[in-house]
């Protein structure tokens, strides 16, 4: 299939965004539906507050456009309630989204007419606005999903999930040095940079994230209610949540489903389980290497172990949910931060860990094999899953 140019990747992305909120009602698109995030005329308001930024602000030199609406779309401007308040009407939001996107476009098309400025090497500052646009755009989804999970849609279903116990198909990475990160890639963020040499030890990795079948038995085994399995962080975040994956429900025959955007629908055995934070991740992986056999020494992948078993080509299936990795969100070694926060990592946080691969969601400016997202370990709300790895099999 032949990739999309960049200009016509942000036509279609601003298309989209736009799309997701057109048929909502003005209440809806200003509303929280979930306490982590923000209403969805926020997050499209803020896609267009970025592109004007890169191109407008930084690349032209015009302030007034952005500085305008900086207070109600910079995080952390305001207070969230007065942010959210300070949201103008979906129509409103609209005719000024729309107009100044039009502008933009027409303006990113005629490059030549545009100041030097190195945003425009190597094509970066379209790369830019595009991926941040990707960002936002499946935070909609996000918030979509959410909305429908407070609908609380009647649903009966017709196949049933049955657990089954954790199965491993499993290829092996030998010990060696491998390059990670980013290298002369004009899209990349500050985050992914610079490329490094790691030396890894032999390792196992599951060619298949956990599915939905593999989850039902760690929970009808009493994953959620055995304390010996998780972490302590975990143990004390876990009284305070439900005994499932955020997206699963139970019908009133007490089968599981899951609500996805397009409402409930059954769950595949097979699928990958979505929704569920890194702290039951890693009850999960705790669980599974409890039964032995060929699940001993499991354990969360690593992101290092998960790049390079994709650069290696050991792993081909990947993009269907967000991956929790094992290791914190932190600076490669001898990182330098990009000076214009919308251009990378924006800040490294003690409490959040790495994720990796991308979901069925997320578009192509977020899906190379350098892209490091990141998330509290409590967050369950994301279109997120888990994958294992394993020792040799001499170990």
């Amino acid at each position: 299939m032949q990739a999309i140019p960049p200009l016509g990747q942000l036509s279609a992305l601003q298309q989209m965004m736009t799309q997701l909120i057109e048929p909502l009602s003005d209440s809806d698109c200003r509303r929280c539906f979930h306490e982590s995030m923000p209403p969805l005329a926020w997050l499209y308001g803020r896609a267009v507050y970025l592109e004007c930024r890169l191109l407008r602000q930084r690349v032209q030199g015009e302030q007034d456009t952005t500085d305008r609406v900086a207070e109600i779309f910079t995080p952390g401007a305001l207070a969230p309630e007065t942010q959210w308040q300070r949201l103008p009407p979906k129509d409103h939001l609209l005719n000024w989204a729309l107009e100044l996107q039009d502008e933009n476009l027409m303006r990113l098309a005629n490059l030549d007419r545009l100041p030097d400025h190195p945003l425009l090497a190597d094509g970066r500052l379209i790369l830019l606005i595009n991926q941040a646009r990707a960002g936002l755009y499946e935070q909609m989804l996000q918030v979509l999903v959410e909305r429908r999970l407070r609908q609380g849609e009647a649903y009966r279903v017709t196949q049933p999930l049955n657990a089954a116990l954790p199965t491993v198909d499993l290829v092996g990475v030998s010990q060696g040095h491998y390059r990670i990160g980013a290298k002369g890639d004009p899209a990349a963020y500050d985050n992914e940079q610079p490329a490094q040499v790691v030396n890894l030890s032999n390792f196992r990795i599951d060619r298949q994230p956990v599915g939905n079948a593999a989850w039902l038995a760690f929970m009808e085994a009493g994953g959620y209610a055995s304390e010996g399995y998780w972490s302590e962080d975990g143990w004390r975040w876990r009284q305070e949540i439900a005994d499932h994956p955020h997206h699963w429900r139970r019908d009133p025959e007490g089968e599981w489903y899951g609500v996805s955007l397009n409402g409930p629908a059954d769950l595949p055995p097979g699928d990958p389980v979505m929704g569920i934070s890194r702290h039951e991740a890693e009850a999960y992986a705790c669980w599974a290497a409890s039964l032995g056999g060929d699940l001993s020494g499991a354990v969360l992948q690593h992101e290092y172990q998960w790049e390079v078993a994709r650069r290696t080509q050991v792993l081909t299936t990947s993009g269907r949910v967000w991956e929790w990795c094992a290791n914190p969100f932190e600076p490669y070694s001898e990182f330098q931060p990009d000076p214009e926060p919308e251009g990378g990592a924006q800040q490294f946080s003690a409490d959040h860990h790495v994720l990796r691969g991308g979901c069925l969601h997320s578009q192509p400016p977020l899906r190379r094999i350098s892209f490091r997202h990141h998330a509290a370990a409590g967050a369950r709300h994301l279109f997120c899953g888990a994958r294992l790895v394993f020792p040799p099999r001499d170990q």
